[in-house]
């Protein structure tokens, strides 16, 4: 069956700008996806009972622009934390609005979570583009970006394209909370993972890395087998290779209800969090999202890697394209 693709509205911003929700379709999957955020409303999978839902999401545009969660949305211009919310770069310091204490967390208090993306759609595909001009966020050039959403034999494929006019730092992902036994079920505690990593990256009280790699031989962290996530509060960096990859290749395997979902990628690190701060929005149909209601696992640079040189550098080059590709590949068991 061909990928099929249908909008329809989603109401407005507060500032008034149109939102639209696109649906995919590739025989028993389905995603909807917002022009807000760039945002995975609802995915839906094939199930023992039929189709179930494994992404949390909200009914309406106002519970998007409520949430303080980056829920489902596309994260940028650089995910995750940077330290002192500023960073060098050619000799010059850039001073960015800090969101996370004293850091800059997923691009800041405005990020492109935040923002309405143009969208259109061809050939089963839909793309998404954004343009982020000189100094957004306090971050320097002139930089396009582009997000393709496509669904394909069961799994959700999502390409990622920047340029830039000047250097600047790029590190893009998208901040899905999955919950394999629906997105309405409860704890993710009951889920098993398996990520193929050897180490994470050290933190600091304030999440930001020391520079140093651990082991995760003798630890929690060691999840290169299955193990059951229980209570553990995971929010950690895991080393997958020492620079981006060419094609994706398996990172990270989650189970649950009878699901089976595979993380592939081609960026060097992903984030584990187990979803321990969200306290109780209420998403789709009522449900009350709690903590630990739903896991993300955000495929991405290291952390911090702006101000760490012997991190794999995420700075885009004047001239250079920046290419990401992620996949989530859902079967049943």
């Amino acid at each position: 069956m061909r990928m099929t693709i249908e909008q329809r509205p989603f109401g407005k911003t507060k500032a008034g700008e149109t939102v639209t929700c696109y649906t995919l379709r590739d025989g028993g999957a389905e995603a909807e996806i917002l022009t807000y955020g760039g945002a995975i409303r609802s995915l839906r999978v094939a199930a023992a009972e039929g189709v179930r839902d494994v992404a949390l999401g909200f009914d309406s545009i106002e519970a998007y622009e409520n949430q303080d969660k980056f829920i489902g949305a596309l994260i940028g211009r650089v995910a995750n934390r940077i330290g002192g919310a500023r960073f060098t770069l050619d000799g010059v310091t850039y001073r960015l609005p800090a969101n996370d204490g004293a850091n800059c967390l997923h691009g800041g208090p405005d990020g492109f979570d935040k923002r309405v993306w143009s969208a259109n759609t061809q050939s089963g595909v839909l793309s998404l583009s954004l343009f982020s001009p000189d100094g957004d966020a306090g971050f320097p050039g002139n930089l396009s970006v582009g997000v393709d959403y496509s669904l394909e034999g069961g799994a959700l494929h999502i390409r990622y394209v920047g340029r830039c006019g000047m250097s600047t730092p790029l590190n893009l992902t998208n901040h899905c909370y999955f919950n394999l036994s629906g997105h309405s079920a409860g704890t993710i505690d009951g889920h098993s993972i398996q990520i193929l990593a050897d180490a994470v990256t050290e933190v600091d009280a304030g999440l930001i890395p020391t520079g140093k790699l651990l082991d995760v031989a003798g630890t929690p962290y060691d999840l290169r087998s299955p193990k059951t996530i229980g209570s553990f509060m995971f929010d950690d960096n895991f080393v997958l290779s020492r620079e981006p990859q060419i094609e994706p290749r398996l990172a990270a395997v989650l189970e649950s209800g009878g699901l089976r979902m595979e993380c592939l990628t081609t960026e060097p690190g992903l984030q584990f969090y187990s979803g321990n701060f969200l306290n109780g929005d209420v998403g789709k149909g009522g449900a009350v999202y709690g903590r630990r209601s739903g896991l993300c696992l955000e495929t991405q640079f290291w952390p911090d890697a702006v101000n760490h040189p012997d991190f794999p550098s995420c700075i885009l080059r004047d001239g250079a394209v920046y290419v990401g590709e992620t996949v989530y590949r859902f079967s049943q068991y």
